[in-house]
C-alpha cells in the first residue's frame, strides 16, 4: 500500500471491542419496547441511533426516544473501552511511516469524553478525530469519509477505511476508498463482498498492509 496516505478508522468494533456491550444495552431496550420481536438487538447492529429510532421508535414510541438517549448516554459513560487486539501496535506503525490516521465515528462528543478519560493516550494515536457533530449525513453516505480525506488533503484512492458494520463498509466503498473489513460485529462471509479484505483483528497485520 505504498500509495496509501491516510488510514481512517471507525470506532466501535474497529478500534474498541465494544459491540458485545451494545448488544446488551439494546437487548434490554428491545425486550422492553419490542417484546414482539425477539433478537432485534442483533438486527440493528452497526446502525446509528437515528437509524434505529427511524426504523423502530416512531409512532407511539417516539416519546420514548429521550428516555432511551438518556439511558444510552449513561451506559456509554461506564462502558469498558478495550482496544481490538493488535490495534495500538498497528496504528503506531502507520504513524511512524508517515501515514495520517483518523477516527471517523458516528459517536458523539459526550461519549468521546468518556473514551478520553479511560484512555488519556487516545488522542496521541490519531491526527484527527471526527465525530457525529462533524457530519451532515450518516453512514452509509460517504460524507464522513470524504470529509476525513479532505481534512488531510488526500484523494479517496489514497485512503484506506477500516470498518465492521454494513453501513460503514458501504460508506467507505461509496467514498471510493480501499476498505478493510473487521469480522468483529458480522461474520467474514457476510462482509467480504463489501471490502477488499477481511481481518479478525490487527495481530496479523503490520503497517506495510
Amino acid at each position: 500500500m505504498e500509495k496509501v496516505k491516510a488510514a481512517l478508522f471507525d470506532l466501535d468494533g474497529v478500534v474498541f471491542d465494544t459491540e458485545p456491550q451494545y448488544t446488551v444495552f439494546w437487548g434490554a431496550q428491545c425486550r422492553e419496547f419490542h417484546p414482539e420481536h425477539p433478537g432485534l438487538e442483533h438486527e440493528i447492529k452497526g446502525q446509528t441511533l437515528d437509524q434505529i429510532y427511524d426504523a423502530w421508535f416512531g409512532g407511539a414510541l417516539t416519546e420514548k426516544r429521550p428516555l432511551i438517549t438518556e439511558r444510552l448516554n449513561a451506559y456509554e459513560q461506564q462502558m469498558d473501552y478495550q482496544y481490538i487486539k493488535g490495534f495500538e501496535v498497528f496504528v503506531k506503525g502507520l504513524r511512524s511511516e508517515g501515514v495520517k490516521t483518523a477516527v471517523v465515528t458516528s459517536s458523539n462528543q459526550l461519549k468521546m469524553e468518556s473514551v478520553y478519560r479511560q484512555h488519556p493516550e487516545f488522542k496521541t494515536l490519531f491526527d484527527a478525530i471526527l465525530t457525529s457533530e462533524d457530519f451532515e449525513y450518516s453512514k452509509p453516505h460517504p460524507d464522513c469519509y470524504l470529509k476525513a480525506a479532505a481534512r488531510f488533503g488526500t484523494k479517496p484512492e489514497e485512503c484506506v477505511v477500516y470498518e465492521d458494520s454494513f453501513n460503514g463498509l458501504k460508506s467507505g466503498r461509496a467514498a471510493g476508498m480501499k476498505v478493510v473489513g473487521l469480522a468483529t460485529t458480522n461474520s467474514a462471509e457476510d462482509i467480504e463482498s463489501l471490502c477488499d479484505c477481511v481481518i479478525k483483528d490487527y495481530s496479523t497485520l503490520n503497517s506495510k498492509l
